[in-house]
Protein backbone atom coordinates (compact mmCIF):
# COMPACT_ATOMS: atom_id res chain seq x y z
CA UNK A 1 0.00 0.00 0.00
CA UNK A 2 1.64 3.64 -1.01
CA UNK A 3 1.70 5.76 1.90
CA UNK A 4 0.99 9.54 2.05
CA UNK A 5 3.57 11.76 1.64
CA UNK A 6 3.17 15.43 3.17
CA UNK A 7 4.20 18.29 1.36
CA UNK A 8 2.68 21.28 2.72
CA UNK A 9 0.85 22.80 5.46
CA UNK A 10 -1.22 25.83 5.99
CA UNK A 11 -3.83 27.70 8.73
CA UNK A 12 -6.84 28.86 7.56
CA UNK A 13 -7.60 31.93 8.86
CA UNK A 14 -9.65 31.88 11.98
CA UNK A 15 -9.72 27.76 11.23
CA UNK A 16 -8.19 24.36 10.86
CA UNK A 17 -5.13 23.55 8.96
CA UNK A 18 -4.76 22.00 6.02
CA UNK A 19 -2.19 19.72 4.61
CA UNK A 20 -1.03 18.57 0.87
CA UNK A 21 -0.20 15.12 0.73
CA UNK A 22 0.37 12.85 -2.21
CA UNK A 23 -0.70 9.48 -2.60
CA UNK A 24 1.34 7.95 -5.50
CA UNK A 25 0.11 10.17 -8.42
CA UNK A 26 -2.98 11.26 -6.94
CA UNK A 27 -3.14 14.37 -4.43
CA UNK A 28 -5.23 15.27 -1.52
CA UNK A 29 -6.02 18.63 0.47
CA UNK A 30 -6.71 17.41 4.09
CA UNK A 31 -9.12 19.54 6.53
CA UNK A 32 -7.46 18.11 10.17
CA UNK A 33 -7.81 14.29 9.83
CA UNK A 34 -10.59 14.38 6.93
CA UNK A 35 -10.15 14.41 2.82
CA UNK A 36 -11.12 18.14 1.34
CA UNK A 37 -11.00 17.45 -1.76
CA UNK A 38 -8.49 15.41 -4.40
CA UNK A 39 -7.64 14.90 -7.74
CA UNK A 40 -9.49 11.13 -7.72
CA UNK A 41 -12.57 12.71 -7.25
CA UNK A 42 -12.83 16.38 -8.81
CA UNK A 43 -15.75 15.52 -11.36
CA UNK A 44 -18.26 16.99 -8.93
CA UNK A 45 -16.85 20.36 -8.59
CA UNK A 46 -16.11 20.51 -12.33
CA UNK A 47 -19.89 19.91 -12.88
CA UNK A 48 -20.45 22.68 -10.37
CA UNK A 49 -19.15 25.04 -12.90
CA UNK A 50 -20.45 23.03 -16.54
CA UNK A 51 -23.83 22.63 -15.10
CA UNK A 52 -24.14 26.40 -13.40
CA UNK A 53 -22.89 28.14 -16.79
CA UNK A 54 -25.65 26.04 -18.91
CA UNK A 55 -28.26 27.65 -16.89
CA UNK A 56 -26.89 30.81 -17.51
CA UNK A 57 -28.21 32.62 -20.92
CA UNK A 58 -25.89 35.79 -21.23
CA UNK A 59 -23.42 36.42 -23.89
CA UNK A 60 -20.27 37.21 -21.74
CA UNK A 61 -21.32 36.29 -17.78
CA UNK A 62 -19.63 37.96 -14.79
CA UNK A 63 -19.23 34.89 -12.26
CA UNK A 64 -17.96 34.79 -8.64
CA UNK A 65 -16.39 31.43 -7.33
CA UNK A 66 -16.04 31.36 -3.36
CA UNK A 67 -12.98 29.33 -3.30
CA UNK A 68 -9.67 28.05 -5.07
CA UNK A 69 -9.03 24.64 -3.69
CA UNK A 70 -7.16 22.63 -6.45
CA UNK A 71 -8.77 25.09 -9.33
CA UNK A 72 -11.75 22.17 -10.33
CA UNK A 73 -14.09 24.24 -10.64
CA UNK A 74 -12.09 27.56 -11.83
CA UNK A 75 -10.51 25.90 -14.90
CA UNK A 76 -13.85 24.30 -15.41
CA UNK A 77 -15.20 27.18 -15.16
CA UNK A 78 -12.56 28.67 -17.69
CA UNK A 79 -13.38 26.26 -20.37
CA UNK A 80 -16.38 26.76 -21.29
CA UNK A 81 -16.37 30.61 -20.67
CA UNK A 82 -16.32 32.76 -24.01
CA UNK A 83 -13.53 35.57 -24.54
CA UNK A 84 -15.11 38.59 -22.77
CA UNK A 85 -16.49 36.72 -20.05
CA UNK A 86 -15.30 37.81 -16.38
CA UNK A 87 -14.21 34.84 -13.10
CA UNK A 88 -13.22 36.27 -10.32
CA UNK A 89 -12.27 33.82 -7.67
CA UNK A 90 -12.61 34.68 -3.43
CA UNK A 91 -9.09 31.95 -1.96
CA UNK A 92 -8.48 33.01 2.08
CA UNK A 93 -5.92 30.62 2.22
CA UNK A 94 -2.35 32.36 0.52
CA UNK A 95 -0.71 29.18 0.71
CA UNK A 96 -3.36 27.48 -1.58
CA UNK A 97 -1.47 29.50 -4.56
CA UNK A 98 1.73 28.82 -3.88
CA UNK A 99 0.79 25.39 -4.05
CA UNK A 100 -1.02 25.91 -7.50
CA UNK A 101 2.27 26.98 -8.81
CA UNK A 102 4.32 24.67 -6.80
CA UNK A 103 3.39 20.99 -6.46
CA UNK A 104 0.28 21.27 -8.46
CA UNK A 105 1.42 23.30 -11.49
CA UNK A 106 0.79 20.53 -13.42
CA UNK A 107 -2.66 20.73 -12.40
CA UNK A 108 -2.94 24.77 -12.83
CA UNK A 109 -1.79 25.11 -16.21
CA UNK A 110 -2.11 28.40 -17.48
CA UNK A 111 -5.61 29.36 -15.72
CA UNK A 112 -3.84 31.96 -13.50
CA UNK A 113 -2.45 33.90 -16.51
CA UNK A 114 -6.04 33.96 -18.21
CA UNK A 115 -7.16 37.55 -18.77
CA UNK A 116 -10.55 36.80 -18.25
CA UNK A 117 -10.19 35.32 -14.83
CA UNK A 118 -8.65 37.01 -11.37
CA UNK A 119 -8.04 35.07 -7.84
CA UNK A 120 -7.98 37.46 -5.21
CA UNK A 121 -6.84 36.73 -1.47
CA UNK A 122 -10.52 37.81 0.44
CA UNK A 123 -13.20 36.34 2.01
CA UNK A 124 -16.43 35.56 -0.83
CA UNK A 125 -18.59 37.24 1.81
CA UNK A 126 -16.62 40.15 1.49
CA UNK A 127 -16.86 40.40 -2.74
CA UNK A 128 -20.49 39.65 -2.20
CA UNK A 129 -20.64 42.66 0.04
CA UNK A 130 -18.75 44.86 -2.31
CA UNK A 131 -21.48 44.00 -5.33
CA UNK A 132 -24.17 44.84 -2.53
CA UNK A 133 -23.15 48.52 -2.00
CA UNK A 134 -21.58 48.87 -5.84
CA UNK A 135 -18.50 48.94 -5.22
CA UNK A 136 -18.38 46.29 -7.94
CA UNK A 137 -20.47 44.95 -10.70
CA UNK A 138 -23.22 42.54 -9.98
CA UNK A 139 -22.75 38.97 -11.06
CA UNK A 140 -24.37 36.38 -12.95
CA UNK A 141 -23.31 33.88 -11.30
CA UNK A 142 -22.04 32.77 -7.98
CA UNK A 143 -20.62 29.13 -6.80
CA UNK A 144 -19.73 28.60 -3.81
CA UNK A 145 -17.64 25.86 -2.48
CA UNK A 146 -15.94 27.15 0.62
CA UNK A 147 -17.20 24.00 2.83
CA UNK A 148 -18.30 20.74 2.67
CA UNK A 149 -22.16 21.61 2.99
CA UNK A 150 -24.13 24.26 3.67
CA UNK A 151 -22.45 25.17 7.19
CA UNK A 152 -18.96 26.80 8.20
CA UNK A 153 -16.86 23.13 8.58
CA UNK A 154 -13.78 24.61 6.94
CA UNK A 155 -14.53 27.50 9.71
CA UNK A 156 -17.10 29.20 11.77
CA UNK A 157 -17.39 32.26 9.66
CA UNK A 158 -18.29 30.76 7.51
CA UNK A 159 -21.42 29.93 8.71
CA UNK A 160 -22.87 33.61 7.58
CA UNK A 161 -23.17 32.65 4.16
CA UNK A 162 -25.78 30.34 4.81
CA UNK A 163 -27.84 31.87 6.81
CA UNK A 164 -31.40 33.83 6.12
CA UNK A 165 -28.75 36.80 6.14
CA UNK A 166 -25.92 35.66 3.63
CA UNK A 167 -28.48 34.10 1.19
CA UNK A 168 -30.44 37.84 1.07
CA UNK A 169 -27.13 39.43 0.29
CA UNK A 170 -25.95 36.98 -2.45
CA UNK A 171 -29.59 37.09 -3.70
CA UNK A 172 -28.84 40.90 -4.46
CA UNK A 173 -25.43 40.41 -5.62
CA UNK A 174 -27.04 38.78 -8.69
CA UNK A 175 -28.11 39.97 -11.77
CA UNK A 176 -31.80 39.29 -12.13
CA UNK A 177 -31.96 35.87 -13.40
CA UNK A 178 -28.12 35.16 -12.08
CA UNK A 179 -27.44 31.75 -10.78
CA UNK A 180 -26.44 30.81 -6.98
CA UNK A 181 -24.78 27.84 -6.96
CA UNK A 182 -23.59 25.47 -3.43
CA UNK A 183 -21.70 22.06 -3.62
CA UNK A 184 -22.33 20.24 -0.75
CA UNK A 185 -21.21 16.45 0.20
CA UNK A 186 -24.54 15.67 0.90
CA UNK A 187 -28.05 16.97 1.10
CA UNK A 188 -29.76 19.25 3.43
CA UNK A 189 -33.59 19.44 3.15
CA UNK A 190 -33.63 22.45 6.74
CA UNK A 191 -30.73 24.56 3.74
CA UNK A 192 -32.81 23.87 0.73
CA UNK A 193 -36.01 24.86 2.53
CA UNK A 194 -34.25 28.41 3.34
CA UNK A 195 -33.18 28.67 -0.04
CA UNK A 196 -36.93 28.36 -0.99
CA UNK A 197 -38.02 31.10 1.93
CA UNK A 198 -35.33 33.44 0.42
CA UNK A 199 -37.01 34.02 -2.70
CA UNK A 200 -34.79 32.21 -5.16
CA UNK A 201 -36.43 29.16 -7.69
CA UNK A 202 -34.69 26.23 -6.45
CA UNK A 203 -33.15 22.95 -7.98
CA UNK A 204 -31.26 20.53 -6.06
CA UNK A 205 -28.78 17.90 -8.13
CA UNK A 206 -27.04 14.82 -7.09
CA UNK A 207 -23.56 14.16 -8.95
CA UNK A 208 -21.01 11.36 -8.89
CA UNK A 209 -17.66 11.97 -7.74
CA UNK A 210 -16.28 10.28 -10.63
CA UNK A 211 -16.78 10.86 -14.55
CA UNK A 212 -17.38 6.76 -14.49
CA UNK A 213 -20.83 7.10 -12.78
CA UNK A 214 -18.47 5.50 -9.55
CA UNK A 215 -17.63 7.59 -5.99
CA UNK A 216 -19.94 9.04 -3.35
CA UNK A 217 -22.71 10.83 -4.66
CA UNK A 218 -22.29 14.95 -4.01
CA UNK A 219 -25.11 17.67 -3.95
CA UNK A 220 -25.23 21.35 -6.15
CA UNK A 221 -28.03 23.14 -5.24
CA UNK A 222 -29.06 25.46 -8.12
CA UNK A 223 -31.28 28.54 -7.21
CA UNK A 224 -32.35 31.21 -9.22
CA UNK A 225 -32.79 35.25 -9.11
CA UNK A 226 -36.54 35.61 -10.01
Amino acid sequence: MLPRETLATAQIPGGEELTLVSHGDDFIIMLGRGELMGTRMQFSEEQLAELTLARIDRPAPRVLIGGYGMGFTYRAALAKLPERSEVVVAEIVPEILEWASGPLAHLTGECLSDPRGEVVLCDVAALIDDANDGTCAKFDAILLDVDNGPDGIVRDANDRLYTRTGLAKAKDALNPGGILSVWSAGGDHKFTRRLKDAGFEVEVREVRARPNNKGPRHTIWFVRKP
